[in-house]
């Protein structure tokens, strides 16, 4: 089963123009790069989550998402990744970024594979991907990628080995990302009525069965 694979890029950015979203763009250029050196074609789907604050807010409040809101939804649901950046405030994600998450259905983004990036003004703050992002999705049973990466103000405009080194850091997410995505069956070309196809794992009644015998 091949198909198009699909990205949902989420940026919790505040400002315009954002930090935030140019290290969104930069990841989904480069894992769609690592896809197509892999014979695989790949969308990317970006949202700006600042766009969306209203609606998250009332979402919470009211338990139901406005139009907008559902569509940016049901694109996380119907990806076959995640690529989630957030700015760094107070050692965590931001608050907005957290609203998001606490909006999502939780089977939505099970198993997916997920590339986390974060940025701060200081490097000082780097570990708050793998102290905070990184358990968060891990709890939701997301599939983290190793490569974690985060981009301090300095990574855009400093020394030129700084600069590479973010570029490094980018194209080694990139690549984790685009091998987890290779590895599972496109969710836009599972037939849902194939029970081998079961849950878009690629596990058939066989294995679930042989799960319920303790196999």
């Amino acid at each position: 089963m091949t198909g198009t694979r699909r990205l949902a890029v989420i940026s919790a950015g505040l400002s315009t123009p954002s930090s935030t979203r140019m290290l969104a763009d930069r990841l989904a250029a480069a894992t769609i790069a690592e896809l197509s050196e892999r014979g695989i074609e790949a969308e990317a789907s970006a949202f700006e989550l600042r766009d969306y604050a209203h609606d998250i807010t009332n979402n919470l409040l009211a338990g139901f998402a406005p139009p907008a809101l559902e569509k940016v939804l049901e694109t996380v649901a119907a990806a076959d990744a995640l690529i989630v950046v957030t700015p760094i405030f107070s050692t965590s994600y931001s608050g907005l970024f957290k609203s998001f998450i606490d909006i999502l259905d939780r089977e939505s983004i099970s198993g997916k594979p997920v590339l986390i990036g974060a940025n701060a003004g200081t490097a000082r703050h780097s570990l708050a991907i793998d102290y905070a992002i990184r358990p968060l999705f891990a709890y939701l049973h997301a599939e983290p990628v190793s490569t974690g990466v985060f981009a301090a103000s300095s990574d855009w405009g400093g020394t030129e080995d700084e600069v590479a080194t973010l570029s490094a850091r980018i194209e080694r997410g990139a690549r984790e990302l685009a091998e987890a995505i290779a590895l599972k069956p496109s969710l836009e070309a599972i037939d849902p009525f194939d029970p081998d196809s079961y849950l878009g794992a690629g596990k058939g009644f066989g294995h679930l069965l042989g799960g319920l015998a303790g196999e």
